[in-house]
């Protein structure tokens, strides 16, 4: 799959602003602040329906303006298949795809698949486990169908149902032991079926990204990812009746598949403590590589690949890594971004002769 054109109006701080692709390698360049990364973002949008950095749909609007439009023309096996997202203030998002509006957003994600790495992903290895659960439900949503993303927004809306009745509870001390039970079941159902995928799917991914580490980082470290889940040790039914109790104190659920979490570690050592910035970044980097490989292998279909800014921070060794890393098979089409124009096209120019400079 290939992005062959972008048309982007009144979004984040870009104007109007459209472009032309090469099929290999395209290249956002100049000062920071200018629209390199948004330009990245709004080709991340349309495969995923939201930006990566804001999820707040109307923060995404241009300054001054009512709405912002987004249109990509792709190439998906050998045909040619529009995609257009437009918001207007105070109005729901509409996605089109060849001219027909989704009843459901969730509908499209997987349809276009792109992995993005961005500054931003440290926020993986720095923040709390609600980031790099994000991370593994964005990646699942893409690959499971609608399947797990039905799963997992059935089983936050129960969640928060139950949620609810606790504070019922404590506030007003109301019996909720007739509709407890019906909450419990539905949160086992989709909880247990939401934790064997993900289970699975760490079972099957790690090795793909340790093989993308050793690549980058010429087999210097060693990493891991280990899935961290209460329903590793004791079944969900089991563990809300267990807790019950601390869980009307608490006012909340204690228990269930929404306080999982991946840890990162190198060389045994937790990631964020023992890591160096330069190996942090190529963890990261690492993780959006074996996803695309994921991604590739699971839908058969060629994902985008956003690089924003990874020049930074890197040794030159590992930047000759990664790229020649992404101009083999099975990559194809990818997207960078940088402030240095002349570094981008030096190292560019000795891979492919194909590829484009956008100066912003």
């Amino acid at each position: 799959m290939i992005l062959k054109r972008l048309y982007i109006l009144n979004f984040k701080n870009i104007a109007d602003k459209e472009f032309s692709f090469s099929e290999k390698i395209n290249c956002f360049v100049g000062n920071n602040g200018i629209g390199k990364t948004n330009s990245l973002d709004a080709i991340y949008h349309l495969g995923m329906t939201k930006s990566y950095f804001n999820t707040t749909t109307s923060y995404n609007i241009r300054l001054g303006e009512e709405f912002y439009l987004l249109e990509g023309t792709f190439l998906k096996e050998n045909r040619e298949e529009n995609v257009v997202c437009s918001v207007k203030k105070g109005q729901k998002k509409v996605i089109k795809r060849n001219g027909k509006i989704y009843d459901k957003l969730s509908e499209h994600i997987g349809a276009f698949p792109v992995v993005i790495v961005s500054p931003a992903d440290r926020d993986l290895i720095h923040e709390g486990s609600d980031t790099r659960r994000k991370f593994l439900d964005g990646m699942l949503s893409q690959v499971q169908s609608s399947a797990y993303l039905d799963a997992l927004l059935r089983y936050n809306k129960v969640l928060s149902q139950r949620n609810s009745l606790l504070k019922q509870f404590y506030e007003n001390q109301h019996t909720i032991t007739d509709t407890l039970p019906i909450y419990d079941d539905q949160l086992d159902h989709y909880g247990t079926k939401i934790f064997q995928i993900r289970k699975d799917f760490i079972r099957e991914f790690v090795p793909i990204f340790q093989e993308q580490y050793a690549h980058i980082s010429k087999g210097k470290e060693k990493v891991d990812i280990q899935y961290d889940s209460q329903l590793n040790n004791q079944d969900l039914k089991n563990l809300l009746k267990v807790h019950f109790s601390q869980d009307i104190s608490l006012q909340y659920t204690s228990q269930g598949i929404h306080k999982d979490d991946l840890i990162f570690s190198i060389n045994g050592q937790p990631m964020k403590k023992f890591a160096s910035q330069g190996q942090q970044k190529s963890f990261l980097i690492a993780l959006k590589l074996a996803q695309f490989h994921y991604l590739y292998k699971a839908t058969e279909v060629t994902p985008l690949l956003l690089l924003d800014d990874i020049f930074d921070k890197l040794d030159n060794e590992r930047v000759s890594q990664i790229i020649h890393l992404v101009i083999s098979p099975p990559f194809r089409q990818i997207f960078l971004s940088d402030t240095d124009s002349k570094r981008t096209e030096e190292i560019i120019r000795e891979i492919t002769p194909n590829y484009q400079i956008f100066k912003l």
